[in-house]
């Protein structure tokens, strides 16, 4: 469940778990309540009473708060959607990336195989992906039926690393 509706719960639930959970938000984010500050406009202060448990947000802050975890998950529509194996995507440590002055998220949709990966693609598209990352394979077919950009994955290095695999094994 997206942390943005795990929030909207916990705040009928108890003060405890909407701190709980926003809590969690932020550390999911990588974020410190200061940077959340900055991206939600709300004030330091009035975040760090709520998280301490000294003030209980209202209903204005706590729609905005909402707002920016959905904007910053990407449920909003702003994210990258990355199509690769598990284990490709289990490299990508990051979750969120600035490019110029945009915070755009990642976000990871499995597939070991091109029937998989271009339902994928269709899947990510509804769900709102800005763009698409996926691999040479898979990209030109995905191109002719997305209305998103999509990029390709060019593995420059890990082709060389393989290619030195091979030539080991046959030795």
């Amino acid at each position: 469940m997206p942390f943005a509706d795990r929030v909207i719960r916990a705040a009928f639930q108890s003060d405890e778990n909407l701190i709980a959970v926003l809590k969690d938000s932020f550390s999911e984010l990588g974020l410190s309540a200061r940077e959340f500050s900055k991206f939600s406009g709300i004030p330091q202060s009035t975040l760090y009473k709520i998280l301490s448990g000294h003030r209980e947000p209202n209903i204005t802050t706590l729609r905005q708060i909402v707002r920016t975890i959905r904007h910053l998950e990407g449920s909003d529509g702003n994210f990258i959607a990355i199509i690769a194996a598990r284990p490709v995507l289990d490299k990508i440590s990051e979750k969120k990336m600035k490019i110029g002055d945009k915070m755009l998220t990642l976000r990871e949709y499995s597939a070991t195989n091109i029937e998989e990966a271009i339902i994928a693609a269709i899947r990510a598209e509804r769900d709102g992906a800005s763009a698409l990352v996926c691999a040479p394979i898979v990209s030109p077919t995905v191109e002719k039926i997305l209305s998103i950009p999509v990029a390709t994955i060019i593995p420059k290095d890990s082709v060389i690393r393989a290619i030195e695999v091979a030539a080991r094994k046959i030795e």
